[in-house]
């Protein structure tokens, strides 16, 4: 019995393939491997996407709006691309394999993409004046570089935190308490890379070169390869499950075959291999058969000319297990859904914030000399937010909710990002109030013609603040509560799901401005956003987002009350 309780009971397995060894891998000693990974990894993301819309503008030549559509466009499709990724690591390699594989991937892409702004040849041609165009042979090459990248941060960003949260047994009460404040110190890790690419590297962009601001990511990149590659004897590694798609559909098609089969009430009636034995999904444990959504239990409804002794046809019998799989990926949508708004806001940090920010006083002055702020280091403050408020969450705000709520986490969950939803409402009613002021100065002082109007950058800093605090209850929460619902066999695939809702965040945020921007500019109007935004309302589009935030919240509201959660029986041995 001692030799048993020395090892995981969860399906995790050793780098040689054993049984994992609880003294000798996991827990917070494989942590900072993993963490260190995530570092570095973001580092290169966020020093390389933080400026990319300036770059689009500045060095491709691209007008404001196609540059902010571009860079969402990218941005979402680094948000699409983890459903690759998750597939690929729930179904054949697993996690640790799959994050190796494609960060080689995604070296070659930063690479490529250092060369395309310091090669001469392909990088865009500047006259003396700094005024830069690119041709379309040189435009593609950044592109390709662009989505190579993409295709390689999606083997990453859905692995990464599963794997980080693998590390603990959720069969042991004393590692699992462990697990929320890991997911708490991963986004802080995320966000320790952002600050330096936010900062430093912003500055290397825009006062040394493109070709140093975009190698020096690269070699982050680089090193958090050989970080996460030194700990591979602490890992402890969940084994692939097969192809999550075929099951679900499997289950479906077995449920249409039998949609003239009743379903009884006796859930004992309903089809699973022996209850002492482990579910038939490796690395997978059984679930308990759950209300609702009753048409997918047909699937696992035995007919007499359904034969269990055999191997039985998956396409015509289920188990409950396998039905439940795909009723816990149902139930999760309306919740991921309430997250794309929320992307939409943030993606502003990374658009028109800094578009914003680039009609407003840069200048500070230090001593005799006067310094120029560039928009883009702004989002300096998000990270410093998060930086703050982790902590604060995990060491104060927590304890505090623990005595009143009774939970060991304080808050559930869905009680987290909902607190975080109503907390980005703030952030666009003072990005609305802000941009207002701005052009009653701009129109009271008939500044039209000018840039910039006298009006201080770092007006632009609350936005951002109150956009890091709401990440930390809404992003970290998403990553929590993906990682918990999801199915054993399925964890990749929800954290990507999770990550969806950035990509589509995305797309919403391009969507809206192309609307936006069609219907506003009808009768030779300039519009809402236009290219210089001294003639637009850039006011009326934050306005736009302030309201369907608040509606979001809402929708939040109504279906998280309705959320089942999943049921997991036994262990895994």
């Amino acid at each position: 019995m001692a030799e048993e309780d020395g090892y995981t009971k969860d399906g995790t397995v050793d780098y040689c393939g054993n049984r994992a060894n609880k003294k000798e891998t996991g827990t917070w000693r494989a942590c900072p491997f993993i963490l260190g990974n995530e570092c570095c990894e973001r580092l290169a993301y966020y020093g390389m996407s933080t400026n990319l819309v300036t770059y689009f503008n500045n060095q491709l030549h691209q007008n404001s709006a196609t540059a902010s559509k571009n860079n969402a466009n990218w941005g979402g499709t680094c948000y699409i691309t983890p459903l690759i990724g998750a597939f690929v690591a729930d179904a054949y390699l697993g996690r640790y394999l799959t994050i190796l594989c494609f960060s080689i991937i995604y070296v070659v892409g930063m690479t490529l993409l250092t060369m395309s702004a310091s090669v001469p040849g392909i990088r865009p041609t500047c006259d003396p004046q700094d005024n830069c165009h690119a041709t379309k042979g040189q435009s593609a090459v950044c592109f390709v570089a662009l989505y190579l990248i993409a295709l390689g941060t999606g083997g990453i960003k859905p692995c990464v935190s599963s794997f980080g949260a693998d590390q603990f047994d959720d069969a042991d009460e004393a590692e699992k308490e462990h697990k929320s404040s890991f997911f708490n110190w991963f986004y802080f890790s995320i966000n320790i890379g952002a600050l330096v690419a936010a900062s430093l590297l912003v500055w290397v962009q825009t006062s040394v070169s493109w070709g140093w601001g975009f190698g020096i990511p690269t070699v982050a990149m680089a090193i958090a390869v050989v970080s996460f590659f030194s700990g591979t004897r602490l890992y402890r590694n969940q084994q692939p499950g097969g192809s999550p798609l075929t099951r679900m559909c499997q289950v479906i098609v077995a449920s249409i075959r039998k949609y003239d089969v009743e379903v009884h009430n006796d859930k004992s009636a309903l089809y699973e291999i022996e209850q002492d034995s482990e579910s038939t999904i490796q690395g997978s444990r059984k679930l308990d058969h759950s209300n609702g959504l009753r048409f997918f239990d047909k699937a696992a409804v035995l007919k007499d000319s359904d034969n269990v002794k055999d191997p039985v046809n998956p396409w015509r019998i289920c188990t409950v297990t396998q039905v439940e799989e795909l009723k816990a990926i149902i139930r999760l949508l309306p919740i991921w859904a309430t997250g794309i708004i929320f992307s939409t806001v943030y993606s502003q940090m990374s658009n028109y914030f800094i578009l914003q920010g680039d009609t407003m006083d840069n200048r500070v002055g230090v001593g005799n000399k006067t310094l120029h702020i560039a928009p883009a280091t702004l989002s300096v403050f998000d990270t410093i937010s998060v930086i703050f408020w982790v902590p604060v969450y995990d060491r104060i705000i927590v304890p505090i909710a623990r005595k009143f709520s009774g939970r060991k986490n304080g808050l559930t969950q869905l009680q987290r990002m909902g607190t975080g939803l109503f907390i980005s409402i703030f952030s666009m009613v003072y990005a609305v109030i802000l941009e207002s002021m701005r052009l009653k100065m701009m129109r009271r002082h008939n500044y039209y013609a000018l840039k910039e109007v006298p009006m201080s950058i770092f007006w632009q800093i609350p936005p951002y603040f109150i956009i890091g605090c709401a990440e930390v209850f809404t992003f970290i929460g998403q990553l929590e509560f993906f990682y918990e619902q999801a199915p054993d066999a399925m964890r990749s695939t929800c954290s990507a799901l999770q990550l969806l809702t950035v990509a589509f965040g995305q797309y919403l945020s391009s969507l809206l401005i192309t609307i936006v921007t069609k219907v506003t500019t009808r009768n030779g109007s300039p519009g809402w956003l236009p290219d210089k935004l001294n003639y637009g309302h850039l006011d009326y589009f934050f306005l736009l987002l302030t309201v369907l935030s608040v509606l979001n919240f809402i929708v939040f509201l109504l279906v998280s009350k309705l959320y089942t959660h999943k049921k997991p029986i036994g262990t895994l041995r």
